[in-house]
């Protein structure tokens, strides 16, 4: 084209061009009746994706985070919770198997996050209203979502708690409503903290964000009800013998029970555009819950290397918490993540030719959902296919477990989680050099 409009003869040729093969009019014509997805879903890779794993855990029952953006709590306490019915011989395999609490991590998570933020307003407070990170702190004061290092911070500072002590509320398992009004609140205490008290002092400010939280605390308990400071734990094991451990805290029930330590779990992202190097570690400014935990810390390695982490942890019978980007080449129902599952090129007579690299650079791929490995197909030259607990009940996939293909590997992860004694001396050192900081905005700052 060599004008800068589209003009009624381009127009012209535009259509000619496409009317003239029949071919066209009839997949136009079953797109539009069908949907793009039910006429270039590939037969071939469902029967591919089958649910069938040389390396395989039996974790039990599947969880459903609803109407929330929980995956990254749900599968860290997925994780943990596989671990204490192991040692304690408990029942999650069936619909009342035992399960930890997802809406008292969530209260603690809610809370944390508006001090986090109202800490970053009151560092920024000099800066404009409209600068990017100025808006991007009022665009994300709120959020369900998290990461692997956030979850540690939840963990080692409030502890764990069995399900039924604080069982779901409505607006745990539906948040979008809250959210909003949790934000509504943030944001007129961050016009409170950068213009009312703009001359104050640090501490006069922090004198005034105390009452913020104060307010907070008493909202989110309108909302999920008060976190338990001490209950009663009692269960029956598989053997239906009865136990009973009376007046434990959270933190004290963690560290009793949990034989999954989660300090010692390190995340190791995959991201190979140039401006984040191989061996390296990162962190993101302003990411974060728990203001005096520890930062967001990735270690960028290739694709191989998250693969041969995995494989080890899973060999030696212990899931894997992960991140991907869960909504490119999904066929939810069947729980299949494959790079083939639709063939858009085909039936679109089009190429799609980013890279991995060049989805991330230009916006179209980042972390967008974790969940639990917790198996792995290995052939000679390597695995074909992982075996996945999502957190989305078991409506979907097999019983709630999908499968995905090594090749979907390959494109769409981002993020494995692993004890650090599977990492190399190399990989060890690495983590002891001070992280290049990313920007908020960052495809690498994005939540599960």
């Amino acid at each position: 084209m060599k004008n800068k409009d589209i003009s009624k003869k381009y127009l012209s040729d535009f259509s000619k061009d496409y009317s003239k093969n029949l071919r066209t009019k009839i997949i136009s014509d079953a797109i539009i009746k069908n949907g793009i997805n039910n006429i270039a879903l590939n037969r071939d890779s469902i029967i591919k994706m089958q649910h069938t794993f040389s390396e395989e855990i039996k974790t039990g029952m599947i969880t459903n985070q609803k109407k929330s953006g929980r995956c990254w709590m749900f599968a860290g306490l997925n994780k943990i919770r596989y671990a204490i019915a192991q040692k304690l011989n408990l029942n999650i395999g069936e619909k009342e198997g035992f399960e930890l609490s997802q809406a008292y991590l969530m209260f603690w998570d809610k809370l944390e996050k508006a001090n986090y933020f109202l800490e970053s307003i009151i560092e920024t407070r000099r800066e404009k209203i409209n600068s990017r990170l100025v808006m991007w702190l009022l665009n994300n004061a709120m959020i369900d979502g998290g990461q692997w290092d956030m979850f540690v911070n939840l963990v080692e500072k409030y502890g764990i708690i069995p399900k039924f002590v604080m069982p779901e509320s409505y607006h745990s398992s539906d948040s979008s409503l809250m959210n909003k009004i949790l934000n509504l609140k943030l944001r007129e205490y961050a016009k409170v903290l950068r213009e009312e008290l703009k001359e104050k002092e640090e501490r006069d400010l922090r004198d005034r964000k105390e009452g913020m939280i104060k307010e907070f605390y008493a909202l989110l308990c309108h909302f999920f009800g008060e976190p338990p400071k001490v209950f009663d734990f009692e269960y029956r094991d598989k053997k239906n013998n009865f136990y009973r451990d009376r007046n434990l805290t959270p933190l004290g029930f963690y560290k009793k029970y949990s034989s999954v330590q989660v300090k010692d779990y390190i995340s190791i992202i995959n991201c190979p555009t140039k401006d984040k190097p191989f061996g390296k570690t990162y962190t993101v400014k302003y990411l974060g819950n728990v203001k005096e935990g520890r930062e967001v810390l990735y270690l960028n390695l290739k694709i191989d290397e998250l693969k041969k982490l995995t494989i080890s942890q899973l060999k030696n019978g212990e899931t894997v918490w992960f991140g991907c980007d869960v909504g490119q080449m999904l066929e939810r129902k069947s729980g299949i993540m494959d790079s083939s599952i639709y063939n858009y090129e085909e039936v679109l007579n089009t190429a799609f030719n980013l890279t991995k690299a060049d989805r991330v650079n230009y916006g179209d791929s980042s972390l967008t959902h974790a969940m639990v490995f917790t198996g792995v197909n290995i052939l000679e030259n390597g695995p074909n296919r992982w075996k996945v607990e999502n957190s989305w009940g078991k409506e979907n996939g097999k019983d709630g477990f999908f499968v995905m293909s090594d090749k979907w590997f390959d494109q769409f992860m981002y993020q494995v989680v692993v004890n650090k004694k599977y990492l190399s001396q190399e990989y060890l050192a690495a983590l002891e050099k001070t992280p290049i900081k990313l920007e908020p905005w960052d495809p690498m700052g994005s939540l599960a």
